[in-house]
């Protein structure tokens, strides 16, 4: 396959290189001192989870419209950066091509053929126009849950430190070809794949971890087993994890599992630094609209109170102004 993976940072540029290694032809989008070291010494990759490591030389540009039509475009940019990005991704497109949008957080596509009354609705935190579908149409999306830590650690250096597990489904909850021929290549490539019949409760698994555990490690600077060894800490996750159920179940998901059940999927991350608080360390934007704004904005509309939610989102964001950081 052709791949072209959208933001070669952390998650992108492992997705990048293992499917490098898998013998595909991967393309990296990148920008600022990360592309220039890509570029004259490419991509160094270290896998802590299987031992591996190697330098990639991989094609890399800021502009998706030096590197042609690709089969595969992965997404790995951070939610507030698709806007911008998403107009140029066309360039990218062939006949057949798919989109994974490998981000964190409620996905702008969620309610695209989502059947049912929220059928098409847009959220003001995420895409309040539509204008996300406008550059990139719906049919083109598979759904995409990554269950993995990375860091980039320097200039064109990425680690890969826990998970290779990646969930595929379709908007529609149909079980594609698509979806099944990009499944076998990612499991070729080393990943753990599971192809969902329901994308949007693995959204929502994924969701409410990162609903609690990222404020919180942006708050405390603790990584994930610090966090789930403080008992004082775990009150206020298992708050945060029931009022995100809660939301969710207005929406017709069931996460199918208590609080604890959780935050065990949380502890097999081990000592990895999750995004938020990597974001804040690197002093770059903190992604608060689609991990905690959209989930707010869905229990505002269908009538959760969520107070210790709001209280961790308030908190953040004083955090980030005090640092003088978008909190987007």
């Amino acid at each position: 396959m052709k791949v072209c993976v959208v933001g070669a940072g952390a998650i992108g540029a492992t997705i990048g290189a293992r499917m490098a290694a898998s013998g595909h032809e991967v393309a990296l989008v990148a920008r600022g001192a990360h592309l220039q070291a890509i570029r004259t010494e490419g991509l160094r990759f270290v896998d802590h989870v299987d031992g591996q490591s190697g330098i990639y030389r991989l094609a890399a540009s800021d502009e998706p419209r030096d590197l042609g039509a690709q089969d595969c475009v992965f997404l790995a940019v951070k939610a507030h950066q698709l806007p911008a990005i998403l107009g140029g991704c066309s360039t990218l497109l062939g006949p057949q091509t798919v989109v994974v949008p490998a981000i964190n957080g409620l996905p702008w596509w969620y309610f695209y053929r989502s059947g049912g009354p929220w059928e098409g609705m847009h959220l003001e935190t995420l895409d309040p126009q539509g204008q996300m579908f406008a550059m990139l149409p719906g049919a083109r999306v598979l759904g995409c849950v990554v269950h993995m830590a990375a860091e980039q650690r320097a200039a064109g250096e990425v680690h890969a430190t826990a998970g290779r597990r990646l969930i595929l489904g379709e908007p529609d909850n149909s079980e594609s070809e698509r979806m099944r021929a990009l499944a076998q290549r990612l499991r070729a490539a080393g990943f753990v794949v599971e192809c969902s019949r329901d994308i949007r409760r693995e959204i929502w698994v994924k969701l409410i971890g990162n609903l609690s555990f990222n404020p919180v490690a942006a708050l405390t600077g603790y990584r994930m087993d610090q966090i789930c060894a403080d008992e004082q800490l775990l009150v206020l996750i298992r708050a945060v994890l029931t009022e995100g159920a809660q939301v969710a179940a207005r929406y017709g998901i069931d996460v199918g599992m208590t609080p604890d059940e959780r935050i065990e999927i949380a502890r097999q991350l081990g000592a990895a630094r999750i995004s938020m608080l990597q974001d804040l360390e690197s002093r770059r934007s903190l992604e608060l609209a689609p991990i905690v704004g959209a989930v707010m904005e869905l229990g505002q509309r269908a009538g959760v109170p969520m107070p210790t939610t709001r209280a961790i989102h308030a908190l953040i964001r004083a955090r980030a102004r005090a640092l003088d950081l978008p909190a987007i």
